[in-house]
């Protein structure tokens, strides 16, 4: 009873005491399970930082790709890019080039890696939770879950059958049409879920040169899966999935054009598209212990061209048209142990790349093409052992034996190929507070890839080694006042080395070496609040400090610098209210500070925040949603992309009504 005192008294002082007036009330928030360490734990058992947004959240506000993210997730971010199909994250200040064909962040979509920026997207159709874990994760997950996890969970087809269409109107010309359905085909064996979605809109940047918007979008996407239970012990799903792209060219305009207009002949277009298949195998040996495969092929085909002076002359401009293809395969033995008993798991990992590269550019000086074939071989042995040490303590120590082959052949060149091998660990104890509530402290380590830089024809194709980061993390997490307050609070301090870093000696010339070291350290804090009635309240706060070290190249020493796209500080607050007369409000406002474009801190886009508002109501199987995006207008262009030529225009203000129905 006392350390239950003490514990509240300190989350009171944590939050200033507000809402202390309600503590009595009975009701409490729910448990959240989640399978951050690829077995079935509550929330507040993790010990990392970690971060559960509902597929119901994302589909009240509108939310319909995984930038959206950043507005409910305080520490992630994305890089001002501008071209749907790819999104380069941020996290704990690190992130990661175009060009690298890597992510600094893994995410999973069912348990399949996404470990680039191209093709790292999805619509957030059918996705019941998101788990974004922050901090390194190399341990479980391998290369590229560098500084975190981001995993898309979707709706399994069950016994219950559903149908869901749903209409949305909005703000230049926005349409959407988006179903979801599920149907048993055998009872209790054999289940179908299909959904799909079309979406265009106008874009908001202005072509003086032609009638209309330069940055038109359109996409089109589907996904099914078949689940087939053919014993109680085993469940099988086969998932396959296809988004395509009709994009115009990206929200660009020349730096000094601070109006959304550009004098473009050709602006640009977007023709990507990714398909996806998957095999997902469970088996029960006993009623604790399971064998998990899950055998995966990607493939992203990212094909844009752009304008890149924005100009009548057309003097630079750039293209791509690469096929990124990637097979692999996890084998792996979970135990899922009851309450006081130890869980485990035990894998084995591996993947392939085959990447067909062709990237052209064009200058005063003519045009010039790089074609490279990009090959990765990887192959990793896991494992990680969460053991109780008494009532109160936990121990979880994890290793992992990876190792990598990367070759690049250019046409009309020799092969060039780098072999690594990683040993990444990671160790957590944990201290049990009350019944909920745990102290931990957390050591880990993670890496990103390395590989070459395939379009420095000039250079001979340099190779660059991979990216290490170790980190030593402080945490508290739990819920409070009967489960009316969950709360998680992380400390952490990482030092990174051999640290890749980007260099744009002109648009479309880039260049990546190990040219660098840092040290990031931050305070994380999360909190879920249930007010009483049928109020509730989420909010985060992320702060970080990432600095170079050591950096220098022929534009200057960067060392004290913050590292290019890396925020000091995001937050978000949420308030929801649920009537019991079947209608809602939510309303989330969320925020960053000022973020730099380049090393040597030149160029920047401004700190900003947005108020995003929504509210619906339900009457048997219908719905009607209403939403306003960035309710303010408010402006946060990056100004000085690309070396300081080109400034990519923030939104403006969306309004979109949602109509829906049940059947």
């Amino acid at each position: 009873m006392q350390s239950k005192g003490v514990k509240q008294v300190a989350v009171m002082l944590l939050l200033g005491g507000y809402g202390m007036g309600s503590i009595a009330q009975e009701e409490g928030l729910p448990v959240v399970k989640v399978t951050a360490n690829k077995v079935v734990q509550a929330e507040e058992e993790v010990p990392a930082s970690l971060v559960v947004i509902s597929g119901e959240t994302l589909a009240d506000a509108g939310a319909s790709d995984i930038g959206d993210l950043a507005r409910y997730t305080p520490g992630v971010s994305f890089q001002p890019f501008g071209q749907s199909g790819t999104a380069l994250p941020v996290m704990r200040g690190l992130t990661s080039g175009a060009t690298a064909f890597s992510s600094s962040v893994l995410m999973l979509i069912d348990g399949v890696p996404v470990v680039s920026g191209q093709g790292f997207d999805h619509n957030l159709l059918g996705v019941a939770r998101v788990e974004v874990l922050r901090g390194p994760q190399s341990t479980l997950y391998g290369r590229n879950a560098e500084t975190g996890v981001i995993s898309l969970h979707t709706r399994q087809p069950d016994e219950g059958p559903y149908a869901e269409l749903e209409a949305t109107l909005g703000s230049r010309d926005l349409t959407s049409l988006r179903f979801d359905a599920a149907q048993a085909l055998v009872p209790e064996q054999l289940y179908l879920g299909v959904s799909g979605e079309w979406r265009q809109q106008d874009g908001f940047v202005d072509n003086l040169s032609r009638a209309g918007e330069a940055d038109d979008r359109q996409r089109k996407s589907g996904r099914l899966s078949l689940r087939w239970l053919p014993t109680q012990d085993t469940d099988v799903t086969l998932r396959y999935g296809r988004l395509d792209y009709r994009d115009g060219a990206a929200p660009w305009g020349r730096i000094e054009n601070e109006s959304r207009r550009v004098t473009s002949p050709d602006p640009g277009s977007n023709r990507s598209s990714g398909e996806d298949v998957s095999l997902d195998v469970r088996h029960a040996l006993t009623t604790d212990l399971a064998l998990r495969s899950i055998t995966a092929r990607r493939e992203f085909h990212d094909r844009i061209t752009q304008d890149t002076d924005l100009t009548p002359a057309q003097r630079f401009a750039m293209g791509r048209d690469q096929r990124l293809t990637t097979l692999s395969q996890e084998l792996r033995l979970e135990r899922q142990g009851d309450e006081g008993q130890s869980s485990w798991v035990l894998g084995l990992y591996g993947d392939r790349d085959d990447h067909q590269l062709q990237f052209e550019q064009r200058n005063p000086m003519g045009t010039q093409r790089s074609e490279a074939t990009l090959e990765a071989e990887n192959l990793a042995l896991f494992g990680q052992w969460t053991l109780p040490l008494g009532e109160r303590w936990r121990l979880t120590p994890g290793l992992r034996l990876e190792q990598s082959r990367v070759a690049l052949t250019p046409r009309g060149s020799g092969q060039r190929s780098e072999r690594w091998r990683d040993v990444t660990s990671q160790l957590a104890l944990q201290y049990r507070l009350g019944d909920d509530d745990w102290l931990y402290a957390r050591y880990a380590e993670g890496f990103r890839a390395g590989g070459f830089n395939a379009f420095s024809a000039q250079s001979g194709y340099p190779g660059y080694a991979p990216e290490e980061v170790a980190s030593y993390e402080l945490g508290i997490k739990g819920t409070a006042f009967s489960r009316r307050l969950r709360y998680g609070v992380a400390t952490y301090w990482m030092a990174i080395e051999d640290m890749q870093v980007q260099q744009v000696l002109q648009p479309g010339n880039v260049h990546i070496a190990n040219a660098a070291e840092a040290r990031s350290r931050g305070i994380e804090l999360d909190i879920d609040y249930w007010l009483g009635g049928h109020w509730t309240l989420q909010a985060g706060l992320a702060l970080n400090r990432t600095r170079f070290r050591e950096f220098e190249d022929l534009s200057g020493d960067h060392a004290g610098n913050r590292n290019p796209f890396a925020p000091d500080i995001s937050g978000r607050l949420g308030v929801r209210y649920d009537s019991p007369q079947d209608w809602y409000a939510q309303a989330n406002l969320s925020g960053m500070g000022k973020t730099y474009l380049d090393a040597a801190n030149q160029f920047s886009r401004s700190g900003h925040t947005e108020l995003d508002l929504a509210a619906g109501y339900r009457h048997g199987p219908w719905q009607l949603g209403l939403y306003v995006n960035n309710v303010t207008d408010r402006r946060f262009d990056a100004v000085g992309l690309l070396n300081g030529n080109v400034r990519e225009y923030s939104p403006p203000r969306e309004i979109g009504l949602r109509v829906g129905v049940s059947l």
